[in-house]
């Protein structure tokens, strides 16, 4: 689905802060609605991201606010978060969710083209538009272990499920996107060796992905 025409995505800057207010109200709503934990971020947080270009932001022709992603960092810069994705419910269906994450990623990639881009989500449209980008499904060793990422977790309804599962596995599923992995060259021919070391890699991706889905499918029917 095309995005129309009305809306503008930019990077957010300071004539943008007027919208914090109806950004973390719009997430906090989005959120109860769903039924689903989200980490809380104050308005204050959100305005710092703006000023300092960490930030998407859609806006209506008229200057009507539609949507919003921002940028975070851990692990000195090592690894980059798109979060926080929110649009108004006037706008959702329109594909303008795709288009903001899209927004967000190029600007992640230009601000950090070596890091690791990742996110935690219950949301499928959010999986398939990650999927798109290049993201892969994986288990949560292979995010961050940046300790201030998971106490951003705390305010999540389901905190608690988390920490019992020694932050192996939530309710979340955890996509990456690898910028090495992807700077592999498609056209050049493998040794054996080289090519034993990438199925090997892809092998365990895999057996780590199936040991992940297993544990949540346990844990969802234990909490139903």
């Amino acid at each position: 689905m095309s995005v129309s025409p009305d809306f503008k995505i930019v990077v957010a800057g300071p004539e943008h802060t007027v919208y914090s207010d109806q950004i973390v109200e719009e997430m906090a709503a989005s959120a109860k609605v769903r039924g689903t934990g989200i980490a809380k971020r104050s308005p204050d947080y959100i305005t710092q991201k703006m000023l300092e270009g960490k930030a998407v932001i859609a806006l209506y022709a008229d200057g009507i606010w539609a949507g919003f992603c921002y940028i975070e960092t851990w692990s000195h810069e090592q690894f980059v978060a798109n979060s926080g994705l929110i649009v108004s419910p006037e706008f959702r269906k329109s594909g303008l969710a795709k288009s903001i994450k899209q927004k967000v990623f190029e600007l992640s990639r230009t601000k950090y083209p070596n890091a690791k881009i990742f996110g935690l989500t219950t949301g499928l449209a959010v999986m398939k538009i990650n999927s798109d980008l290049g993201y892969e499904p994986v288990t949560y060793s292979e995010l961050t272990n940046d300790e201030e990422f998971w106490k951003g977790c705390r305010s999540c309804i389901n905190f608690d499920i988390l920490t019992s599962k020694e932050r192996k596995n939530c309710l979340c599923t955890a996509m990456l996107y690898d910028p090495q992995e992807k700077a592999i060259p498609q056209t050049k021919e493998e040794t054996p060796a080289e090519n034993f070391k990438k199925r090997s890699k892809l092998y365990e991706r895999f057996l780590n992905l199936k040991k992940f889905v297993f544990l949540k499918k346990e844990l969802t029917s234990k909490n139903e």
